[in-house]
């Protein structure tokens, strides 16, 4: 693909929702959801580059930007490149450092980041305790493997914010219920696909 992914960012700590968000809204005409979570979990965990994630993820820490990187290009290669009318492609987990965010300029066009807000960390570590047993996940399960990608999430990734223009950025309070959280999210996302679908309407006219 010789242009640049349209992108929106869904930021935020582990546990706050971009999963959930980015799943439901990835169903909405005009959007394409890209979670690196489902991405890595989809590799063949026998392959090379499936057992260096799964090293990485039993420690809570980041896998290295080369590989996350290389993953992503094709996997966009496989499942974007050819939809038609290019949907916004909603990144969640990339970029997850400022070295990714500078490796990713070069490919996405950041038309605005939702920063899905939860300060109450306890919160967080309970819902991803809560999804571990609902859905099977033992990279979850660990309470201090939880509070160690919180920990790595505000050394590392949390700074990615002020590599975009601050006017981009978005704060959505993700202590809110699922359903409000979802309408203010699409209440701000809402004039950005308005303004790529007025020049196919007054084409039309």
């Amino acid at each position: 693909m010789s242009q640049k992914y349209p992108s929106v960012l869904l930021f935020g700590a582990p546990g706050v929702g971009k999963g959930t968000q980015g799943a439901i809204l990835g169903r909405v005409p005009g959007f394409f959801h890209m979670s690196t979570g489902d991405m890595f979990r989809s590799l063949d965990r026998e392959s090379e580059i499936g057992r260096i994630f799964d090293g990485y993820s039993r420690r809570g820490e980041l896998v290295p930007d080369e590989v996350t990187v290389r993953v992503w290009r094709d996997y966009m290669q496989t499942h974007y490149d050819g939809l038609d009318e290019n949907p916004i492609v909603l990144l969640d987990g990339i970029p997850r450092n400022p070295a990714q965010a500078g490796l990713m300029d070069g490919v996405i066009d950041v038309r605005l980041v939702l920063h899905l807000v939860a300060p109450d960390v306890d919160v967080l570590v309970e819902r991803l305790r809560r999804r571990a047993l609902e859905q099977g996940r033992p990279d979850d399960a660990d309470e201090g493997v939880i509070r160690r990608r919180y920990e790595v999430y505000q050394q590392e990734t949390s700074p990615v914010l002020s590599h975009y223009p601050r006017e981009l950025v978005r704060e959505i309070d993700a202590l809110e219920s699922p359903l409000r959280v979802l309408c203010e999210l699409a209440r701000v996302l809402d004039p950005i696909v308005g303004a790529r679908r007025s020049p196919a309407r007054a084409s039309r006219q």
